[in-house]
C-alpha cells in the first residue's frame, strides 16, 4: 500500500476549462504548488461554456475527465466556473478520485471578508442563472445579500488578448455600473477569465470592494486538500520529466501564444486532440 501512495504522491493534477481562463488556476497551482506535474485541457474549440445547457457542459466535461483520466491523475481540478455549477455533482459520482471546482472556495472567502453584507457575482450566463453560488454563501453566512452580473462580453475579449484596451474598460464600466450604485463591498470574479482583467475591474470598482480570486483560492483549498489526503509530491520532479502538460481542443498555436503571455514558465507546446473520442 506504501508504494501505491508514494507512486500517487508524483501522479499529475489533471486541470480542464472551457478555454484558455483555467490558466489562472494553473498559474496558482504552479506557484502555491511548485513541486506537482500538470495535464491541463482546454476546450478551445467549443468554448464559451456559459451560453451552453447543462446537459452539454456536463457531457463536454465527461469527455474531458476521461481524457484527463488516460494520465492516472490523482485528481481533478475543474477550473471553470459554468462547468462547476452545472457539472461537478455528475462528475463526483461518476469517479473515483478527488474531484474539485472553483465555486466553492471563492464562495467561502466572499462569505468571511465581507463587512456590509452586500456581495456581486460577476460570471457568464450559466453561473449566475445556475444561483450556485448564492446557494453556497447563504449555506455559510444567511444574512447576506447576493446580487449576480452576468458579463457574457468578457471571456472574448479575455480571449482575444484585450486585456489592457479602452473597449473593455467601456464594457466593464457599464457591466459594473449597476454593481457600484448598490454599494457592494465584495466583488466574486466568478469567471476564471475575469482575474486576467483583474487591474481593470479594481479600478472601476474602488479601493473599498473586495475583490476575491476563486483560481487562488482553488489552488489553496487544493493544496489543503492534497496534504489531508498525504498526496502532496514531496519532491520536484527532474529535468526532462514533462512536468506541465497542455492539450485543447483546437487552435494550439494560438493558445500557446497566450498561455505564454500570462505565465512566465515557460509553456513550450501544446497539442490538439480530438476530444470527441472520448
Amino acid at each position: 500500500m506504501e508504494i501505491n501512495r508514494e507512486l500517487l504522491k508524483t501522479a499529475p493534477i489533471g486541470v480542464f476549462d472551457s478555454g484558455v481562463g483555467g490558466l489562472t488556476v494553473v498559474r496558482e497551482i504552479m506557484r502555491q504548488i511548485p513541486n506537482e506535474k500538470i495535464v491541463y485541457f482546454g476546450d478551445t474549440a467549443r468554448v464559451p461554456y456559459g451560453s451552453k445547457s447543462q446537459e452539454t457542459v456536463t457531457r463536454y466535461s465527461e469527455q474531458i475527465v476521461r481524457f484527463l483520466r488516460t494520465f492516472q491523475v490523482k485528481t481533478i481540478v475543474v477550473a471553470c466556473n459554468t462547468a462547476s455549477a452545472y457539472a461537478l455533482d455528475t462528475l463526483e459520482q461518476d469517479i473515483d478520485i478527488p474531484i474539485i471546482g472553483v465555486v466553492k472556495p471563492g464562495a467561502k472567502v466572499a462569505a468571511e471578508v465581507t463587512r456590509n453584507g452586500r456581495i456581486g457575482v460577476i460570471a457568464t450566463e450559466a453561473t449566475i442563472g445556475s444561483q450556485i453560488y448564492t446557494e453556497y454563501i447563504k449555506e455559510l453566512n444567511k444574512d447576506v445579500t447576493i446580487y449576480g452580473k452576468a458579463c457574457p462580453l468578457f471571456v472574448p475579449l479575455v480571449e482575444e488578448g484585450l486585456l489592457q484596451d479602452p473597449v473593455t474598460d467601456e464594457i466593464a464600466r457599464r457591466y459594473l455600473s449597476e454593481l457600484i450604485d448598490i454599494d457592494i463591498d465584495t466583488l466574486i470574479l466568478g469567471c476564471t477569465h475575469y482575474p486576467l482583467i483583474r487591474s481593470t475591474l479594481g479600478k472601476i470598482m474602488g479601493d473599498k470592494v473586495t475583490l476575491v480570486n476563486p483560481a487562488y483560492e482553488t489552488a489553496l483549498e487544493l493544496k489543503g486538500m492534497l496534504q489531508s489526503l498525504g498526496l502532496l509530491n514531496d519532491e520536484a520532479p527532474g529535468l526532462g520529466s514533462n512536468q506541465y502538460q497542455f492539450y485543447v481542443s483546437d487552435k494550439a498555436e494560438k493558445f500557446v501564444r497566450f498561455a505564454n503571455s500570462i505565465i512566465k514558465y515557460g509553456i513550450l507546446s501544446a497539442k490538439a486532440i480530438n476530444i470527441e473520442e472520448y
